[in-house]
């Protein structure tokens, strides 16, 4: 196996992986010239965010897939792209940024015994492995967003409404609509890698890549249950907080009408013209008793109404 920063060779018998990572023009150039690739296929592999695709020629398979990637900073999932040539004696795969599946196969790799599992049955095998491996790596992010809807959903009903988890929610119905625009094209790609051209994947494949297809709809379904319940946490908090603010409006207009009768009894005895009692040496208990009394009767008269 001979390796560089950019560039890993593994070879087994006659069969050949070249894998790439964010290669030069100049490095595409040479392995077009090399394995007669198509100039459009270069083109796409040099050009960023191309829809998931295979193309089929007569002596090989481009395929264009895309992964989840989960940004551990952020927390946001973007799309990850592999770019994959698949010849009968050759697989090369193309990608920008370091790829933790592509690495644990690289490292398995270097066990005569795994490279002759990879490749011991061809270049097709080795592509449903390495789709396998990348679908598969899917789940531990799904897994994720399961466990982080578990506890959103016990924080929105623990708090009942006093802590604004809408940024939270947002975050996660946003990733899990960037995960199902990710995976929903994925679908008939894979489905198609049974159709294609048998030299490079053979009849005995088939039942292989329906396991890799049966993943993704497993992905599919589980984030149509996902997106149902970050829909609902969603209602729930909305709900939970619009009861939060109609009580704390509630209580504060039971203030403001209970003061405003008391303002005007206090307004009245503040003004400068002669009223009953002014002049008594208990106006001020006076009046004060006739402020307490109004608002007693007042709480009485809301709570007999059950306003508060």
């Amino acid at each position: 196996m001979e390796a560089s920063l950019k560039t890993h060779t593994i070879t087994y018998k006659n069969i050949q992986w070249i894998d790439l990572m964010k290669p030069e023009k100049e490095a595409m150039e040479s392995l077009s010239s090399k394995f007669k690739f198509h100039k459009l296929d270069i083109e796409d592999c040099l050009t960023e965010n191309q829809r998931p695709k295979i193309d089929e020629y007569d002596n090989y398979l481009f395929i264009i897939l895309h992964f989840p990637v989960l940004n551990s900073k952020t927390g946001r999932i973007t799309t990850g792209e592999i770019d994959i040539f698949l010849g009968k004696n050759f697989i090369i795969t193309i990608h920008d940024e370091a790829l933790p599946t592509i690495d644990k196969i690289k490292e398995s790799c270097l066990k005569i015994v795994k490279r002759k599992h990879f490749f011991g049955r061809g270049t097709g095998y080795f592509l449903y492995e390495l789709t396998n491996e990348l679908f598969g790596s899917c789940f531990p992010i799904l897994d994720k967003l399961w466990g982080l809807s578990v506890k959103m959903e016990r924080d929105v009903f623990d708090n009942e409404g006093q802590q604004d988890l809408l940024r939270d929610i947002m975050l996660l119905k946003k990733n899990i609509i960037t995960f199902r625009r990710i995976i929903a094209p994925e679908r008939p790609v894979i489905s198609s890698l049974e159709h294609k051209n048998k030299k490079f994947l053979p009849v005995d494949l088939e039942v292989y890549f329906d396991d890799v297809v049966d993943k993704i709809e497993k992905l599919w379904n589980s984030l149509d249950s996902l997106k149902e319940v970050s829909e609902t946490l969603q209602d729930a908090n909305e709900s939970l907080i619009g009861h939060r603010t109609e009580n704390t409006i509630k209580v504060l207009t039971i203030f403001s009408v209970v003061m405003l009768p008391l303002t005007l009894v206090s307004g009245i005895f503040g003004m400068n013209v002669k009223l009953p009692f002014m002049n008594h040496p208990d106006a001020f208990l006076f009046v004060g008793g006739i402020m307490v009394l109004v608002a007693i009767f007042m709480l009485v008269f809301f709570y007999w109404k059950k306003w508060m």
